[in-house]
């Protein structure tokens, strides 16, 4: 039965800890992809929705996964000591894919500005050929008109 106590309470710990981070994760990426779509609400809040179901798919898929017993608990003092490693490793899962979305977040903000300016070339630029003699957009010069 202190398994299942365990458990109870580690799944009630666990699923308030990503409902809080993803709300707040719902709420400030709402304004900021507000302001990286200039200012088109609909894109934003489709795009918002669709990083926040994946936050929560990802998280709860591993609380659940985390709930697989590794030892017999049997006494309050083993529970306590598995809950909290259990919970530990779901706030660096929390951690992780909180700055996962952020760099999300950031590649998306950098796209705009990069298809505005064009195409960011990589590696090695093409050369251009040398031309010997006055550039082509000046007149001729004058054969009399030596110094």
């Amino acid at each position: 039965m202190g398994a299942v106590v365990t458990y109870l309470v580690y799944l009630a710990i666990s699923v308030s800890l990503t409902v809080g981070a993803g709300l707040a994760l719902a709420r400030s990426g709402r304004v900021f992809l507000r302001d990286v779509f200039g200012g088109d609400e609909a894109l934003a809040e489709a795009v918002n929705r669709l990083l926040v179901v994946g936050f929560y798919l990802l998280t709860l898929g591993f609380v659940v996964l985390a709930m697989r017993p590794s030892v017999e608990i049997t006494g309050v003092r083993q529970a306590a000591g598995v809950l909290s490693v259990k919970i530990g490793e779901v706030l660096l899962v929390l951690g992780a894919l909180h700055l996962m979305n952020f760099v999300i977040f950031r590649r998306i903000r950098r796209r705009p500005a990069a298809a505005a300016t064009g195409p960011v070339r990589r590696g090695p630029q093409p050369t251009r050929a040398l031309r010997l003699g006055p550039p082509l957009d000046t007149p001729p010069r004058d054969p009399q008109d030596v110094h």
